[in-house]
Order: structure tokens, then C-alpha cells, then sequence
């Protein structure tokens, strides 16, 4: 029976820490930003629930019912939609607390273009290599045109997100390791392997990886944009 709640300790225990902090830590106090977090966070999620239902319905992904309430909704656990809002406000908190604290945790101008470069090249190889491949395909695409996007755009930003990433994958390794069954008998996420890669990082798809940018770092454009209009009204 413990089991069944399993996703749902996971989205809270994310969650949790960085909430709490956002209220009561007076110097930063993230909480002020919260109406922006939660906008971008919402705006971000529609596409990305949209995506999701839709692979969840095709068979792309599905859900383990021994790992979740029985509260489904078009398919997905109840957790699965606390999901997109859970993980990234603790990584948009993460990402903002890493550039108050350690304003320098940034990568060089010529070192983030060098990435930039490196990543086109692999993914895009990548994307030629596997196109038809569901998850790849819609993955790699979103992430070319993303960072493409950003190059012309947000170099700045790239060269602050980039280090903060890094340290974002850390407890992003040990959640979707829980998720796709490191630690337990079952993955509470189970992917057909058949439209991605099949190449995993422990018991992680390797898209993962690109999903997980490409859902945060739109979230934290986004944030961006609408805190700096704030200030400038």
C-alpha cells in the first residue's frame, strides 16, 4: 500500500525544501517571485501535459499503478501532472539561488558557444540517425530549436544556466532513477523502447537529459522575461 504513494512523495519531497526555504529565508526570499514562477511554470506545462497525454495514449511512456494513486487524468496519475510543477520550481529555485549566492557560477563566452556548438552537432547527428523514433524525434527537435533560439538570443542566460544544469542533474539522477526504477523492483515510468534510443544512464532514457532542459530552461526564459518586465513597469 505504501508503494501507491511513491510518485506522490517524490513530487512533495522535491518540492518541499525549496518551498519552505522560498517563505522563510528573509535575505533571498524567493517567495516575492513566486507569481512569476508560477505563471511561467503553468505556461510551460500546457505544451508539455499536451505532449505527454499524447505519448501516453500512443504507448510511448506509461505509468506503473503499483507506484501512484488511482486518480487518473487522460491516462496520467494524478502525480504526473504535480509533476510539471513540482520539479521545476525546485530547479527554477535551485538555478536563482545558484545566481544570487555565486553570482561567477558561469561558464566563459567562448566555453558556452564551444557546448552550444557541441551539443548541434551530437544532437542533431543524433536526431538524423533515430528520426521516426518518437521520443527522440519530438526531443531532439524541441532541443535544436531551443538552443538555436537561445544562441541568437539568451547568450547570457545559456552561459549562467549551463554550470546551474549541471548542478541541477544531480538530484534530477536520483529522482528519474527512482522514477524509471533504479532503487525499486518496477519503474513507476516505463518507456517503449522502440521510439527512443534505448541507450539508458543507469535505468534513465537518455533523452531524459534534453527533456529535462528543455522543460526547465523554457520555464526559466520565461521567468526571465516576466520578472524584467516588472521591473521595468
Amino acid at each position: 500500500m505504501v508503494n501507491n504513494y511513491l510518485y506522490l512523495i517524490l513530487n512533495l519531497g522535491s518540492l518541499s525544501i525549496p518551498l519552505l526555504y522560498s517563505i522563510f529565508e528573509k535575505k533571498f526570499h524567493f517567495i516575492k517571485y513566486f507569481k512569476y514562477a508560477f505563471l511561467s511554470i503553468l505556461a510551460i506545462a500546457i505544451p508539455f501535459l499536451i505532449w505527454d497525454a499524447f505519448f501516453t495514449s500512443a504507448g510511448i511512456w506509461g505509468f506503473n499503478s503499483e507506484y501512484h494513486i488511482s486518480l487518473l487524468i487522460f491516462k496520467m496519475p494524478l502525480e504526473e501532472w504535480m509533476f510539471f510543477f513540482c520539479i521545476p520550481y525546485a530547479c527554477l529555485f535551485t538555478h536563482e539561488v545558484l545566481k544570487y549566492y555565486v553570482p561567477n557560477f558561469k561558464f566563459t563566452d567562448k566555453v558556452s558557444l564551444w557546448v552550444s556548438i557541441i551539443l548541434l552537432v551530437v544532437v542533431g547527428g543524433l536526431l538524423f540517425m533515430n528520426f521516426g523514433k518518437w521520443y527522440s524525434t519530438v526531443n531532439f527537435i524541441f532541443f535544436l530549436v531551443l538552443l538555436m533560439y537561445s544562441m541568437k538570443y539568451h547568450k547570457e542566460e545559456l552561459r549562467v544556466y549551463y554550470p546551474s544544469f549541471l548542478v541541477i542533474l544531480i538530484p534530477f539522477f536520483i529522482v528519474n532513477g527512482i522514477l524509471t526504477g533504479s532503487f525499486i523492483d518496477e519503474p513507476v515510468v516505463w518507456y517503449n523502447n522502440n521510439e527512443n534510443l534505448g541507450f539508458r544512464l543507469f535505468t534513465i532514457p537518455f533523452e531524459d537529459i534534453f527533456y529535462a532542459f528543455n522543460l526547465l530552461f523554457s520555464i526559466q526564459l520565461l521567468f526571465n522575461y516576466l520578472k524584467n518586465r516588472s521591473y521595468e513597469e
